[in-house]
């Protein structure tokens, strides 16, 4: 059902039936008018409708109801579909080369075609409580929390990889960073330096070599480092007692 008006300059050999009790300018809620036909109320169309403009009364709304489903399809001149939307009862389906959505100034917010899916928009929010799964990689300058809200780049089943040409930098300025592993965590550097600047450096969880004296109860340590890179804590001593506890290396 449609209600609206269809311009008159699309039937110009249209003819008209008049009776003696009817209006003289139209039939029920038909009637012609110098813009073309107007409808008053709900009409039904059992077969195609052709014309070039369909619109409503102003002020009013322009209303399509269908039993199934409504379908506008865009031909050219060999009425071959080029456009095709369908919202149908489970789904809203548009069939085409691009897909675009814009804003009344004209800048682009969304589009999808065969290569690519481009959101124009400053920002994409997903709301979802799962967040969102990406099958292959993503391309973004900046992946950020809402205000007071974690973040959190997961991958179940397999590794996740972050790559970029001039760096990557990770801030937390309101809280803390935490990087957690089931097997080894490596911090490596190609060409530079790997920097700890921090007042406060701990590493708890440290192997001790053996003491040095039975009967020392003394609470410092000399840091040591195996030929392999591990660390290790030995007693401190009068002098290094680093090669005293190289069995921790082995």
């Amino acid at each position: 059902m449609a209600r609206g008006e269809m311009p008159q300059e699309q039937y110009p050999h249209r003819s008209t039936m008049q009776t003696s009790e009817g209006p003289q300018d139209g039939m029920g809620n038909l009637r012609i008018t110098e813009k073309g036909l107007k409808l008053e109320g709900d009409s039904e169309f059992l077969k195609p409708l052709y014309a070039k403009e369909i619109r409503s009364r102003p002020g009013n709304p322009l209303y399509f109801q269908s039993a199934r489903n409504v379908t506008v399809n865009i031909l050219n001149e060999k009425t071959k579909v080029l456009t095709r939307l369908v919202t149908g009862p489970q789904a809203v389906e548009a069939h085409s080369q691009k897909f675009e959505v814009k804003t009344l100034s004209g800048k682009l917010l969304f589009s999808a075609d065969d290569n690519e899916v481009v959101v124009g928009a400053e920002r994409l929010r997903v709301l979802g409580a799962e967040g969102t799964v990406f099958p292959k990689s993503i391309e973004t300058p900046n992946v950020r929390a809402d205000p007071f809200k974690e973040l959190r780049l997961e991958s179940p089943t397999r590794a996740l990889v972050m790559e970029a040409p001039k760096g990557i930098e990770i801030n937390a300025e309101a809280g803390s960073l935490k990087a957690t592993c089931r097997t080894e965590l490596r911090l490596e550097s190609k060409d530079g330096e790997i920097t700890l600047n921090s007042a406060k450096i701990k590493l708890p969880n440290l192997p001790q070599g053996s003491s040095s004296s039975a009967g020392s109860r003394q609470k410092i340590y000399e840091l040591c480092v195996c030929p392999n890179g591990r660390l290790f804590l030995s007693q401190a001593g009068s002098s290094s007692t680093c090669q005293i506890n190289t069995s921790v290396c082995l």
